[in-house]
């Protein structure tokens, strides 16, 4: 079975009503990146951080996996599936993927400050977390996302990934954001390559753009690769 590995961005969950931060009326728009979203913010008013996050969540649960999610669940019948996403949400996991590999972290799931590797689920019912909260051995939490300013530490199998794709898809991203948007660079010649993208950025030649928002590019996809309707 051939292997195919999808990278994933904003534009990937846009249509299930996640707000994006990069576009116009964006999240960057409404708050100050590196107040919310890098190391330093954090250590000045981590209550602030805290809030923010705690409102992503609130919002992430309303939220369902929209088409495209769905259908890259079913590529998993033809294909070696394997996900890597710039989001930080769960809907590649609620719409059935099985292999998803998040670079940027999980906004369902927070982290011991003291002992990064005690990684803990949220759920529905409990969504808000702030400096006081501690976790069953009395550390502080802090949200599991990777802050500007931080290392990205899943890169490496990232890019592992895609040096042993057959197929390697993008979906739904500027790639403008590194070292995210570095990874098409891994692609082993001769492995054919498409981007999904209502808005596409320039390219490499060979890079097959299919201009279509996810939803519909994954569904227009889906026939490319397997020959079905």
């Amino acid at each position: 079975m051939k292997k195919l590995v999808i990278s994933t961005g904003a534009g990937m969950s846009a249509e299930s009503g996640i707000a994006t931060f990069r576009d116009a009326g964006g999240l960057w728009d409404q708050y100050p990146v590196m107040d919310v979203a890098s190391a330093d913010g954090f250590r000045r008013n981590p209550s602030l951080v805290h809030e923010f996050y705690n409102k992503r969540r609130r919002e992430l649960v309303k939220c369902q996996p929209n088409a495209g999610h769905l259908g890259l669940k079913e590529l998993e019948k033809h294909f070696d599936t394997y996900i890597i996403t710039q989001n930080v949400d769960d809907l590649h996991e609620r719409a059935g993927s099985s292999r998803v590999l998040h670079l940027h972290g999980e906004l369902m799931k927070v982290r011991s400050m003291t002992h990064p590797e005690r990684i803990y689920t949220l759920d529905a019912d409990h969504l808000d977390t702030t400096p006081e909260t501690r976790d069953e051995y009395g550390d502080p939490v802090r949200p599991h996302i990777v802050f500007f300013q931080e290392a990205v530490p899943m890169i490496e199998p990232a890019i592992e990934w895609v040096q042993q794709a057959d197929i390697f898809v993008v979906i739904g991203t500027s790639l403008n954001v590194y070292p995210a948007a570095g990874l098409l660079s891994y692609v082993r010649q001769g492995v054919p390559v498409y981007y999904i993208d209502p808005r596409p950025a320039a390219v490499p030649a060979g890079v097959n753009v299919i201009k279509m928002v996810a939803s519909e590019g994954v569904a227009y996809l889906a026939k490319l690769l397997t020959g079905k309707e």
